[in-house]
């Protein structure tokens, strides 16, 4: 979204060999820093030059230097819930607290919405409810279940971007979990197609549910780090076995690291990602009755939170993505603060750039750390080489953020369906001033223009 304190000249220029130049002192392209000019023509960056170059373009555009210009974000793990349940959250405004977080992409997850995204009618379903809503791109995820294996290769011809499956029960009867004898065939069948397959992987099996409480420590003890590292070890026998290429959802226990190491050192193909609420809060700040914050996996302790911090410094964490999972304000039992009842899902795409750079800035992180966490791991998750990156041929989807100026989390200014949300009176640092989406401002006000997109097959 283009904000007020975004500082902003323009001048218009007689020769329109580019559309629009953008240039910054703060660009992060290559894994650097560092002054550039950016120039576009229909959408695409066709040009990055010095600062100083000259230009013939129609448009041209001097961003401050308190300021700094990323790729537009891509979040790959995104509960978009329409059709079927709009009232929980929709394309419209999930896109639009997309854009007012640096994110120009997003892929939604197969679930939540009715039907669930398991064969072509259901994704189809999905793209008639999003047409003239998107604020940002959108692609999707192909649904896997136990009978759902056979659409397959349909949903992938009719544009998935790869498959997604659980191996504890979802929450919806519609979206069973896999057992390993699926889970094979599942990963085999995408070794075959070239795409990944991702996992929730919990395994709960011998641990008795929670018991009413409005304790978090109590929601923490039912779902303990070994219930994660039994299933993250089930995945990776499993690709082994097929060739198949594993993507390990929202992982939250730091034991399970050193498995996934030892296995891409012997050539399994798998990546893992992680999320901003795991990076920056930790399961000592959550208080009673505090649901916002439930999530499975849930949010562990400190020395938990520095061991996933190490995984991605060490690369074995590729991404960091929001798994924004909104609800009815009702469903997480507010009126109780019961963690056993309240749904298990955090809402946070508007704030989950800022709330993962104020955690990595901390620690001595860069936003060339951040970017590539945040914008190209999860493009080369989805296949989206257009997407995620400041290079000559791909979309010029950029994000404007003031990386040393501070804000607090308002509910009023959440543009999610509702705004419920653990970082509600947090500060963070990182305020995200512009979003441009294929050379285009996004305006908070303004028409939607976001596209639906497919795998590439590049």
């Amino acid at each position: 979204m283009r904000g007020p304190a975004l500082r902003i000249h323009s001048c218009v220029l007689d020769d329109r060999a580019l559309d629009l130049l953008i240039r910054a002192e703060r660009v992060v392209v290559g894994g650097r820093e560092e002054p550039r000019a950016i120039g576009v023509r229909d959408g695409v960056i066709a040009a990055l030059l010095p600062f100083g170059t000259g230009s013939s373009a129609a448009e041209e555009i001097t961003i401050g230097a308190d300021a700094v210009v990323l790729p537009g974000l891509v979040d790959t793990h995104v509960h978009i819930c329409e059709p079927g349940n709009a009232a929980w959250e929709g394309f419209s405004t999930a896109t639009a607290a997309a854009a007012a977080g640096g994110i120009t992409t997003l892929v939604d997850m197969p679930i939540d919405s009715v039907p669930a995204t398991v064969d072509p009618d259901a994704l189809a379903a999905k793209r008639h409810a999003a047409e003239g809503q998107l604020h940002v791109d959108v692609g999707f995820w192909g649904g896997v279940t136990p009978t759902s294996l056979g659409s397959m290769d349909a949903l992938l011809d009719a544009g998935v971007v790869g498959f997604k499956c659980f191996l504890v029960e979802s929450g919806a009867v519609d979206f069973p979990p896999v057992d390993d004898q699926s889970l094979e065939l599942a990963l085999a069948a995408t070794a075959r197609m070239g795409v990944p397959l991702m996992v929730h992987a919990e395994d709960l099996a011998g641990v008795p549910l929670p018991r009413p409480s409005r304790q978090y420590a109590d929601w923490l003890a039912a779902r303990p780090r070994a219930t994660e590292d039994r299933a993250v070890a089930r995945v990776l026998d499993a690709a082994r076995r097929t060739g198949g290429r594993a993507h390990i959802a929202h992982l939250s226990s730091a034991t399970a690291l050193p498995v996934l190491e030892a296995a891409r050192a012997e050539g399994v193909a798998v990546t893992a990602e992680t999320c901003p609420h795991y990076l920056l809060l930790s399961a000592e700040e959550i208080g009673d009755g505090d649901t916002a914050a439930k999530c499975g996996p849930p949010i562990r302790d400190a020395a938990n939170r520095t061991a996933l911090w190490d995984g991605l410094a060490a690369g074995v964490l590729d991404a960091v993505v929001s798994d924004h999972s909104p609800c009815l304000p009702e469903m997480k039992s507010p009126a109780t603060g019961d963690f056993s009842t309240a749904w298990g899902g955090i809402s946070s795409l508007q704030v989950a750039l800022p709330a993962a750079w104020t955690a990595a800035k901390a620690r001595g992180f860069r936003l060339s750390d951040l970017v590539r966490w945040m914008a190209e791991a999860p493009a080369d998750l989805a296949g989206l080489p257009a997407k995620g990156r400041i290079v000559v041929g791909a979309d010029a989807d950029l994000c404007v953020m003031a990386p040393e100026e501070t804000f607090v989390v308002d509910r009023s200014r959440l543009l999610h369906r509702h705004p419920v949300c653990p970082y509600v009176g947090k500060e963070l640092v990182g305020v995200v001033r512009a979003t441009m989406l294929r050379g285009r401002w996004v305006e908070a006000d303004g028409p939607p223009m976001g596209r639906l997109l497919s795998r590439s097959a590049a």
